[in-house]
């Protein structure tokens, strides 16, 4: 959930779009190839982009002593991991996505002007502690070992997806039982993986079978897996994979996973550690969720499923490993 994984496009071009057997797939395959996927807007006009009003109580609750790092303005630093939380449109400069969009809920509701910084994923710790910016919004997950430096103001849920052929005959997955047996592409030290194997424990001491884990060097290489049969179920990030299913419209969504199974854990806004902006964020995110403007957010990048009920500030993250 937390350290995003570039969607790669290019590398086994042909390859994929062989085992694809599609030519609208292959021409959607990267932001070179397509300005649009269906349902997706990659332009840099972003027209459709939901927006709000100040929230009075929000405002009063950034701390007088609080120093923007500019005035009037809310700097927040993203990653453009990959679509649909954040990448460059089509004039592979300017950052969109849902995390940009709720960006800009955020700072209207503040009453201030959003900038957004896009920055490598290791930098923005060190950017943050360091005031670069005012705050990440970048599919943070919440953890313990962050709350140590950081504080959080949640906004989505951290959510993984199990995504299979469209054709497929596996219509759920949301227990271990369900997964038994399955041949199941996972990433490498992913927190996925170490969830997928711990149910595979559980399958084995009630008796079930195993979970046959696949691990691919990148997204095509597990695309054509699955594609192929090789592999049954691919599990990652469930925004990536609501992006390729839109994209390539040959896999399906039969179920999710928390990141921190088996409880809930969320991704939030970063700020400095005992800045007291996080207060003022959690109101914001609150107002947004109880006027609409939130679930409008999400549904533009369809990922409804990974709406909060209300955001929290500080809540449990994920334990050391």
């Amino acid at each position: 959930m937390s350290t995003p994984t570039p969607i790669r496009f290019a590398r086994p071009f042909k390859r994929l779009c062989r085992a694809l057997a599609s030519a609208a797939a292959c021409a959607t395959l990267g932001l070179a190839q397509a300005a649009t996927v269906e349902g997706f807007d990659l332009s840099p006009e972003q027209t459709g982009r939901v927006r709000a009003k100040p929230n009075a109580e929000a405002i009063a609750a950034i701390p007088a002593n609080f120093r923007f790092v500019t005035p009037g303005k809310f700097t927040v630093a993203v990653n453009p991991g990959g679509p649909p939380l954040a990448t460059y449109a089509t004039d592979a400069k300017t950052v969109v996505g849902a995390d940009p969009d709720y960006a800009y809920a955020v700072a209207d509701s503040l009453g201030l002007e959003l900038v957004l910084i896009p920055v490598a994923w290791a930098d923005w710790p060190l950017g943050l502690v360091s005031g670069r910016f005012d705050a990440v919004i970048s599919n943070v997950g919440v953890t313990e070992q962050r709350k140590e430096k950081f504080d959080f103001s949640t906004y989505r849920q951290g959510l993984h997806g199990f995504f299979v052929k469209a054709d497929s005959g596996i219509d759920r997955i949301a227990e271990p039982r369900d997964a038994a047996g399955l041949k199941i592409i996972v990433g490498a030290g992913t927190n996925q993986e170490r969830i997928l194997l711990a149910w595979s424990k559980l399958n084995e001491a009630a008796g079930r079978k195993p979970i046959e884990l696949q691990y691919y060097d990148d997204e095509a290489q597990r695309l054509v897996a699955l594609a192929s049969g090789r592999a049954d179920v691919m599990v990652q990030p469930h925004a990536q994979l609501v992006f390729i299913a839109a994209r390539d419209r040959n896999i399906k969504r039969v179920g999710t996973l928390s990141a921190g199974w088996p409880e809930r854990s969320d991704v939030a806004v970063a700020t400095r550690k005992g800045s007291g902006l996080a207060a003022a964020l959690t109101k914001a995110t609150n107002g947004l969720i109880a006027d609409g403007t939130y679930a409008k957010v999400l549904a533009r990048w369809q990922l409804q499923a990974e709406a909060l009920p209300r955001s929290e500030t500080n809540p449990p993250g994920l334990p050391k490993y």
